[in-house]
């Protein structure tokens, strides 16, 4: 049995199925009999055999002692239908080695490159030939000028590609997307829109941050001002997953951001230092080094980067509390000034055990300290009231994740198993000073923790365009938050603590049957819950024990186009933000905000259609059901003076969206066809417009509209044009119209006009840019929002013209063979009928 030929996996499952806790018993116990049965079956059906090749190419003209040309090789089993890749890499010179296990049957190896045509040379794996195979004759001719021209290569480069279920946007060479923070990169995707209440959506759908993988604990504020320490330049590619299937927490909301870091490693030695450089009524500079390579069979990455960033903003409101016969008016405003410092490191390695295995580690930490400074006043009949202060905000953030991947053998099956351990901690001092000589004080003291194990089993079946798989989790979530307050010199403390377990199974399958694929996929997730807070008379639980499934069918119209279909299913459990009663430092005499522990988990329906053509053009619609969802909104009780800042469940919340994402090719109306082809093989060198435009309209039940209920229409646009001297300049505008979005009525047009010039110099090692950001000072929020017996006239404004000049050197070994060690904690695969 090919079973006892792998002491590895024998060891790795020995392991977990003698840990004392009875969860990871049920987890190892519910994959062994897949194990056992799928490894059997294919040691009835192949011989696997190790194979020496040994791979001779000759260039014509070039001695084979001093032949360096850079070769792509591709090694696939000849089958019936269509030939299976087993593998492919890239070598240099004339003659290379390469040790594979490989089952009896024939194969064709192919060779390609930049200079030269691709060849193929077929061969035969049987036990005569069992030891080494020599490949010979294999002549490799060079290329005409004209097919360099007009020949499409298979790694070109691609800012952004629209697949069936995602859309992946590459960062790593857009200027104008890398010379910030994380968040102000997610802010300009398509179809990502930052909503009045400072959350993110995408096509009008909720979205849960994951990052390398990983779902985010974070939220809120929290969430934020995370995204905005991470520089952008550390991240290679975003991807946009619309309708996340089953292979997902069922907690994944509406739909997937999900970040992946620059964990590509390169042989030898390769460093990056980076400078951004931002001012306008400050001067900020944020400076990075990068530092990764890889030697034998250790790959690695070291980043460490420091971020100061001082901003102004401005908040006022007009609020009218209707309870009063008259109504009675406040004016308030509060003028800030934030100042954001922290410093940054970042580490993942990748060490090979064995050509099928091998285990990687990633450890990330963030250490901030804040300071933010303001002055407020509220004002109305018979009210004079102003206060000043400091907030002083000292967090910090650690996560360490392990994964051991093991391919357990040549036809694709693979078993990954993932640790994840993720602590937050901050620690809020508010202090602040009014006319009436009071003091108000608040300490806050918040830690959480979150973690999990999981595995994910993958077993394809090649032959029948067929493939399964499946996993298990288990994930704790613990907070604590003890808050020390003084208003008007009374004391009050409030002790808040949460805890959430949750256990996970999931199984998807995937099948290809002619022109169509099918994913079905089905969750299980059991969750227990428990609130307490010390200003309440007792403990509230949650308990759910739910299937949730999700579907998608994919037909391909033709190689450039497919049309796709998908329904999933999916809870969220209110975040620790929206029921925390310590959730916010802000209060006075005429002010308060807490959250709300009473809140329900919320359940939704998730409906999509989706066109895609050419990996760029894509036009589709969305429908969400949400039942007992919550929404930031203010309140007032009855014939009291006091806005109250919470969030409110709603029976249900009914969003359609439309989408539209298509590029405007400017090099084939102003250059001609023959060069739009030539540079469609070079994406930096092309002149384009990308538009993206969102229609989304919400319905609340058991919320009545005081204003017409218009839909939000959202509109993006970013072009490139190459300019004389080869400088790149960038240009994004992006507008939000009046209408409603949720419970929120905008009342004046949202907008941001950006423009950014970026040129390289020495052979392409240093990359100046010069960058601004809101160039008009246009981005500001207006909107009304309705609560009980208040409405509120929101305005904010935050001094959002920004000018950078980000420096860019790299050195080292920039050329040599790339290695991907990302640890990919959630499956995240295309809606295929193979992996």
């Amino acid at each position: 049995m090919l079973i006892y030929q792998n002491p590895l996996l024998i060891s790795a499952i020995l392991f977990f199925y003698n840990l004392n806790n009875q969860i990871m018993k049920n987890i190892v116990k519910s994959i062994l009999p897949i194990l056992f049965f799928y490894i059997g079956i294919t040691n009835s059906k192949a011989q696997i055999i190790k194979a020496v090749i040994e791979v001779n190419s000759v260039i014509k003209n070039i001695k084979c002692n001093i032949d360096t040309v850079e070769r792509n090789f591709t090694i696939e089993k000849i089958e019936i239908n269509k030939n299976s890749k087993i593998i492919s890499a890239t070598y240099k010179g004339c003659q290379f080695e390469i040790v594979q296990e490989l089952n009896v049957g024939k194969y064709t190896i192919s060779l390609s490159g930049l200079e030269f045509e691709t060849e193929r040379l077929d061969f035969e794996i049987n036990e005569t030939n069992k030891g080494k195979i020599i490949l010979t004759g294999i002549n490799l001719k060079q290329k005409t000028s004209l097919l360099k021209e007009v020949t499409v290569y298979g790694n070109r480069k691609q800012f952004l590609k629209i697949e069936t279920d995602k859309t992946v946007v590459t960062l790593k060479n857009n200027s104008m997307l890398n010379s910030g923070s994380s968040f102000d990169a997610i802010k300009r995707l398509p179809g990502v829109i930052l909503s009045p209440s400072r959350n993110l959506t995408l096509n009008g759908k909720d979205v849960k941050i994951y990052i390398d993988g990983s779902p985010s604990t974070l939220n809120g504020k929290d969430l934020e001002n995370y995204l905005s320490s991470v520089p952008a330049n550390a991240i290679e590619k975003i991807e946009l997953i619309h309708n996340p299937g089953a292979s997902f927490d069922a907690t994944s909301n509406g739909s997937v951001i999900n970040i992946l870091s620059n964990t590509k490693h390169q042989k030898g030695l390769y460093a990056s230092v980076n400078l951004n450089y931002n001012f306008n009524k400050y001067q900020n500079p944020s400076p990075q080094i990068l530092l990764n390579g890889r030697n034998n069979n250790l790959s690695w990455q070291t980043m460490l980067g420091y971020n100061y960033i001082t901003n102004e903003e401005l908040v006022s409101t007009v609020q009218t509390f209707t309870s009063f016969n008259p109504v009675k008016t406040l004016l308030q405003t509060n003028s800030m000034v934030n100042n954001y410092r922290n410093v940054y490191f970042r580490i993942g390695t990748n060490y090979k055990l064995s050509n099928k295995s091998s285990l990687l580690f990633n450890y990330n930490n963030t250490f901030a300290n804040d300071r933010l400074e303001f002055n407020a006043t509220t004002l109305g009949d018979g009210v004079n009231y102003s206060e000043n202060g400091t907030t002083k905000n000292q967090h910090s953030n650690h996560e360490l994740s392990f994964q051991y991947k093991y391919k357990i053998d040549s036809l694709g099956r693979t078993l990954d198993i993932t640790a994840f351990v993720n602590t937050y901690s901050k620690n809020p001092i508010k202090l602040s000073k009014s006319l009436m000589n009071e003091t108000n004080l608040s300490n806050i003291d918040f830690c959480l923790t979150n973690a999990y194990l999981k595995y994910d089993f993958a077993i394809p079946f090649k032959d029948l365009n067929f493939s399964i798989n499946t996993g298990g989790k288990y994930n704790v979530v613990k907070v604590r938050d003890y808050g020390i307050y003084n208003f008007s010199n009374i004391s009050n403390n409030i002790d808040f603590n949460y805890k959430e377990n949750s256990l996970a199974f999931y199984v998807e399958a995937r099948k290809k049957v002619k022109k169509f694929n099918f994913t079905g996929g089905l969750r299980f997730e059991d969750f227990n819950v428990e609130r307490f807070a010390s200003n309440i008379v007792e403990n509230i639980k949650f308990s759910n024990s739910k299937l949730f499934p999700s579907a998608s069918a994919n037909f391909e119209i033709n190689s450039n186009m497919n049309l796709s279909t998908t329904y999933s299913k999916k809870i969220k459990q209110p975040n620790y933000d929206m029921i925390d009663p310590n959730n916010s430092a802000l209060f006075n005499q005429y002010n308060s905000s807490a959250g709300n522990i009473l809140l329900k988990p919320a359940f939704y329906d998730n409906y999509e259609v989706k066109l895609n053509a050419f990996q760029f053009v894509q036009i589709g619609a969305n429908y969400k059901l949400s039942r007992d969802d919550s929404r930031f909104i203010f309140n007032a009780e009855s014939g009291k003076l006091i806005s109250n800042q919470s969030f409110q469940s709603f029976d249900q919340i009914k969003t359609f969206s439309t989408f539209l994402s298509f590029p405007i090719p400017l090099d084939y109306f102003f250059k001609g066809k023959a060069e739009f082809l030539k540079r469609m093989n070079n994406i930096e060198k092309m002149n384009y417009i990308y538009v993206n435009i969102n229609y989304i309209k919400s319905k609340i039940e058991g919320y009545e509209f005081p204003f017409s209920n218009k839909a939000i229409y959202n509109l993006s646009m970013q072009s490139q044009l190459i300019l004389p001297w080869n400088v790149t300049n960038i240009m994004a505008y992006s507008i939000m119209t009046k209408g409603v979005y949720e419970v929120y009525h905008i009342t004046k047009p949202i907008q941001q006009f950006d423009v950014s010039f970026n040129k390289e110099f020495i052979d392409k090692k240093l990359k100046v840019g010069l960058h601004v950001f809101d160039l008009f000072n246009m981005n500001e929020t207006n909107g009304l929002i309705v609560g009980q017996n208040l409405e509120t006239l929101y305005h904010q404004k935050h001094n959002s013209r920004v000018f950078r000049i980000s420096l860019t050197y790299n050195f080292g070994n920039l050329k040599l063979h790339k290695e991907n060690t990302e640890i990919q904690n959630e499956k995240i695969q295309k809606s295929s009928g193979l992996l």
